[in-house]
């Protein structure tokens, strides 16, 4: 116990209440898209029964939240990194690659080599140059915001994150947010997400980058002191809408949308019982130990679990040769799969993601607070 709390505790000299809970939800999160690929592929297994697929189809979707979630947790971190203080453009880009790429190009290489090792599940293309372009693509973390089929299949969201990474030093420098009231600030990303709603309701698009600003609006209001606290109940309430509103009847543009919305208000609230008051029991949930430790390394577990999940169901037919098609094998699965993926989860982040971005030798920024330094 005390080896696991010396490697997986990033923020032990951490001041701000709120980073314990922020470490459980990143660890919440990233459990919510282990059960996205879970479902995935553990779906030829099931028996045809009606009642068991729809509630695998309802687990995909509420999986496909904790996503969202990260969003809303990075959109907080990095624009409170930015607005209480002036920061080198150049400086700031090159911070956010050295905490991306070094997990990335690894996992990057072993989809790479095993795409040539297994070419029947390569996505890759055949001729030369199109297969450079594309692995250049992907290498450049263009799929998700470009209409582009990701190697990684969850690299699409760093796309997205990439993204934000580049807009939003803009967006503060080009109209002086840091000169302006927190009421000015709130108001002109609420402006900013209804619009951006508006045009994905109406033409389609990427709305869920909306949930980035419900992480800049969740700093201000975190900074502010006319927001009353909320109770547990009400951030776990506004959970439980937020992910039940994903099942909601509703396909197409308008679907997205209004999903999306509901998520934002959702994780928002969530987000904010958790922060503003450490004490409630809400907040304590989320402070526990080994759910902050997943959290921590989350961004490893979230690059390479669908890899591990995928050896893992080519060995099954092996180990349970009998099995029947039953329900019961959807949950007897569910906890030696999740364990099988911390493995190699673990190695990436204590190898390359630990070393390598978190404490690169001691040119950390001692004026980045740890919650920003650990954050993908």
């Amino acid at each position: 116990m005390r080896w696991l709390r010396e490697q997986f505790e990033l923020s032990r000299g951490g001041s701000d209440h709120n980073v314990r809970p922020m470490e459980g939800l990143r660890g919440f999160a990233v459990f919510l898209v282990f059960l996205v690929h879970y479902v995935t592929l553990i779906e030829p297994w099931l028996p045809e029964q009606a009642s068991i697929r729809a509630f695998a189809g309802s687990l995909h979707a509420i999986g496909n939240t904790g996503v969202d979630l990260f969003f809303v947790l990075s959109g907080y971190l990095i624009y409170g990194s930015l607005i209480t203080r002036n920061q080198q453009f150049g400086r700031f880009i090159h911070r956010r690659i050295q905490r991306i790429y070094p997990a990335f190009i690894v996992v990057f290489v072993i989809y790479v080599l095993l795409s040539f090792a297994f070419p029947s599940e390569s996505k890759i293309p055949s001729d030369a140059t199109e297969g450079f372009v594309y692995l250049a693509q992907n290498f450049l973390l263009l799929p998700g915001i470009l209409p582009i089929e990701p190697l990684i299949t969850v690299a699409w969201s760093l796309s997205y994150e990439l993204f934000y990474y580049l807009v939003i030093p803009l967006v503060i420098a080009v109209f002086r947010l840091r000169d302006r009231s927190a009421a000015w600030r709130v108001s002109f990303f609420m402006i900013v997400a209804s619009l951006l709603a508006a045009y994905c309701f109406a033409y389609g698009g990427h709305v869920r980058l909306i949930m980035f600003i419900a992480g800049i609006l969740l700093y201000e209001v975190m900074e502010s002191s006319w927001f009353l606290s909320p109770p547990s109940l009400l951030g776990f309430g506004a959970f439980c809408v937020g992910i039940l509103g994903t099942l909601v009847p509703v396909s197409g543009t308008m679907g997205a949308v209004l999903k999306t919305l509901i998520l934002f208000v959702a994780f928002f609230f969530l987000c904010l019982t958790c922060f503003r008051n450490h004490l409630i029991w809400l907040s304590r949930v989320f402070s526990w130990a080994p759910l902050r430790w997943l959290g921590n390394m989350s961004y490893s577990y979230y690059l390479i679990h669908g890899l591990a999940l995928k050896a893992g169901f080519l060995v099954l037919p092996k180990v349970l040769p009998d099995a029947g098609f039953d329900s019961w094998l959807f949950w007897a699965l569910l906890p030696p799969m999740f364990v099988l993926t911390l493995v190699p989860a673990s190695a990436l982040f204590l190898l390359v993601e630990r070393p390598l971005s978190i404490f690169p030798e001691k040119r950390r920024d001692p004026n980045v607070p740890a919650a920003v330094r650990n954050f993908y």
